[in-house]
């Protein structure tokens, strides 16, 4: 018990270096305690700090320099102890393990193996060796722990400026046709970047560089031209730093920026054209790759141990199985969270513009039908009862008293309304769902799996209770009812997602359309909300519904912007959101939005026009990995079915006149067929699995969509093992 006592105290002063990510109250011990033991430490200057400062700020760490530092030294530090003391268990360890005679060896390995008997058994040492041993040990583990750990700290950072880099540049198209295009719209450019700051979830993390200079003009007092100087230093892209640094050229210069901005506009749209080249070039080689390391080199991997598992040249079986159920889907796991890392859409966020949309509704809606009837009030009653945005008596009481400022504020009509408008938000998903399921199910796929999944473990069980109570329920019964849920759980997903992706594509498809009708009507002289009107009357495919609720919402009294938000809630796709949030903003500064309608068309039709050269060029690669399943396939079934039935028995062995006794073949009879041929249906599931949703995500962005390709290869992969011999 005592021997484990340095690992209980390691385990227990890691605690707060585990709880700083999380805890503020251990990263400030932490702080301290790296500040305290190893701040004087921390260079005060030279070539290494100020690169590595810069580093910090292009990350955004929310660390000064010798914070970061000290805590650096502290972690590696902390890990040299750990893989000192680490050392003296493994060694240990080695010695409990090795520590038996060489006659053992020998009765445990193969014949074959003899000559390793002597090798593996530790020699007589001396106490003095033992020291030595131990400490060298100890001291090399503990010096390898905390330089990795050291480097590690500081390469991570690294990493993530590359990453920041890749990301900005990946938005920087998007985003300077957003600035373009309210430049067009007559908004001060001051204010276009404040927009675009509090807009940064939607347009990603060139629009979070912007919000760190919008933060230096409103907090730190620099001047626009500063702050954008400033950030053309800071920014880890050297693209996104060059258009800031021509950017505050031109504004000091006077020169016209809408013009600058188009230039720039049609520059990087080409650019993206170029990435997305190269993007499809790496993909291309890591649907190779994939074919290569995590479909051939497995099935290598298993027939070479199936050939020596049956050649009784060891038990292969716990190998195998660890190739299985371990090793084969933990590397198509890492494998899609790195392509998820490098082909991540981007997805819009409306968390700085939370909209209580029925509060909003109710708030914009005339009480009579007369286009100059009083409205209801636009913001929310006080806790009071009383209203901010109408402050005056609503009503007059007979004895001449103020109707609102007598009243009682559980009396109030708004305070009772806007309650009665919170309980209703509180169950209204329930209640929509609960009215529309075939619209709920459309919209977001993943609450089928709410339904399908307790279905499915429910029909596992009434299945395989009655096997059960006889005593006749073996292994394979149970896969065959846990394959058939598995294959009713995902093949129903499957087809709710394709018809969820379809409806997104045919959205996606028509807003280069809508957007330029409404921008032909604007330029013909009506209003934004004449022109809503008009452009909901005509033929607008997928998107006919949702124009005809848009003008509907403002046919109630609601606002055109509040009702742009409510359309973008109920759609909710990348390519809508950046469209709703460009024309909310483009409409605060003038009616006359034409222009701005032009560019947001123009940009949803050249994002519409790279995904679409995406999936073309990556169908090739669905197509290759569909045919390497299938290689799959055959070479396992070939194993199940041909080699392994048709292995010499004892019986058969004697009948032709081999000794039993001897030779390689001697001990085949003694493998357990059984095991491999339910390893081998095992492994093609695991296989089957992992490559549909790999295919999902190489070739449509998203292991969602790869549910139909998993259905599809585990079925496969069923009714193969189902109707071999």
């Amino acid at each position: 018990m005592w021997g484990f006592l340095a690992l209980a105290l390691v385990a227990l002063s890691a605690v707060p270096v585990a709880l700083a990510p999380v805890s503020r109250r251990a990263d400030r011990l932490v702080v301290f305690l790296a500040l305290t033991a190893f701040g004087g430490w921390v260079a005060e200057r030279g070539r290494r700090r100020t690169r590595r400062s810069r580093l910090l700020q292009s990350v955004h760490a929310g660390e000064t320099y010798r914070m970061f530092a000290a805590k650096t030294l502290l972690y590696a530090g902390y890990a040299a102890v750990v893989g000192s003391i680490a050392g003296v268990y493994l060694v240990a360890g080695a010695l409990a393990v090795l520590r038996v005679s060489p006659e053992a060896m020998r009765e445990t390995l193969p014949a074959q193996l003899d000559f390793l008997a002597g090798l593996l058994v530790v020699p007589n040492l001396s106490t003095g060796e033992w020291f030595a041993l131990l400490l060298a040990t100890s001291a090399t583990l503990g010096v390898a722990s905390g330089v990795l750990t050291y480097w590690l700290r500081w390469e991570n950072l690294s990493y993530r400026a590359n990453a920041r880099e890749r990301k900005i540049d990946e938005s920087l198209a998007r985003t300077v046709a957003f600035v373009y295009a309210l430049s067009r719209s007559g908004m001060a450019f001051p204010e276009i970047l404040r927009t675009l700051a509090r807009n940064r979830a939607v347009f990603g993390e060139a629009a979070a560089e912007v919000a760190v200079a919008v933060k230096a003009m409103d907090y730190a007092g620099l001047d626009m031209l500063s702050a954008i100087e400033r950030l053309a230093e800071r920014t880890p892209s050297e693209k996104f730093g060059e258009f800031a640094d021509n950017l505050a050229s031109v504004l000091q210069s006077g020169r016209s920026i809408s013009s600058y901005l188009d230039t720039q506009y049609r520059r990087y749209q080409e650019d993206a054209e170029a990435q997305q080249a190269a993007f499809l070039e790496l993909l291309a080689t890591l649907a190779e790759g994939y074919v290569s390391v995590f479909v051939v080199a497995p099935l290598l991997f298993i027939t070479i141990l199936v050939i020596m598992g049956l050649m009784a040249l060891g038990d292969t079986l716990p190998l195998l199985r660890m190739l299985a159920y371990f090793a084969i889907p933990l590397a198509n796991v890492g494998f899609v969270i790195y392509l998820d890392s490098i082909t991540e859409s981007l997805r819009a966020s409306r968390e700085d513009r939370d909209i209580d949309l029925a509060a909003a509704a109710l708030a914009g809606v005339r009480r009579t039908d007369a286009p100059t009837a009083e409205r209801t009030g636009v913001e929310r009653p006080g806790a009071d009862g009383g209203r901010t945005a109408d402050p005056t008596p609503s009503a007059v009481r007979p004895d001449g008293g103020s109707g609102v400022a007598d009243a009682a504020p559980d009396a109030d009509p708004a305070v009772l309304n806007f309650e009665r408008l919170d309980a209703f938000e509180n169950v209204r998903w329930l209640r929509e769902a609960l009215a529309d399921p075939t619209r709920t199910l459309r919209e977001n796929p993943v609450v089928v799996l709410y339904a399908t999944v307790p279905l499915g473990l429910l029909s596992i069980l009434l299945r395989s209770w009655p096997h059960l109570a006889d005593g006749t329920l073996t292994l394979r019964v149970f896969d065959d009812f846990v394959v058939q849920a598995a294959l009713f759980v995902v093949g129903t997903f499957a087809v709710v997602q394709e018809l969820h992706r379809r409806r997104t594509a045919a959205i996606e498809a028509a807003i280069p359309d809508f957007l330029d009708r409404l921008a032909s009507v604007n330029e013909a002289g009506m209003s934004v909300v004449e022109s809503f009107e008009r452009v909901s009357q005509s033929d607008l495919g997928a998107l006919d519904a949702e124009a005809r609720r848009l003008w509907t919402d403002i046919e109630w009294g609601v606002d055109a912007e509040t009702a742009l938000y409510r359309f973008e809630d109920r759609l909710d796709t990348p390519t809508v959101t950046r469209t709703v949030t460009l024309v909310a903003n483009a409409m605060h500064a003038s009616g006359d939005i034409a222009r701005v309608l032009r560019i947001a068309a123009d940009d949803a039709q050249d994002t519409r026009r790279l995904e679409r050269k995406r999936r073309q060029e990556m169908l090739t690669y669905l197509v290759i990995i569909y045919l390497s399943f299938a290689v799959f396939l055959v070479i396992v079934g070939a194993l199940n079915s041909i080699l392994i039935p048709n292995l010499p028995t004892d019986a058969a062995a004697s009948a032709g006149g081999t000794p039993v006794g001897g030779g390689p073949l001697s001990e085949i009879s003694s493998v357990n067929v059984e095991a491999y041929t339910l390893l081998f249906f095992h492994t093609s599931l695991v296989q089957a699995v992992c490559s549909g949703l790999v295919a999902g995500q190489m070739g449509e962005g998203s292991v969602r969509n790869g549910a139909k390709h998993a259905t599809i290869l585990l079925a496969v992969a069923y009714a193969v093992f189902l109707f071999l011999p």
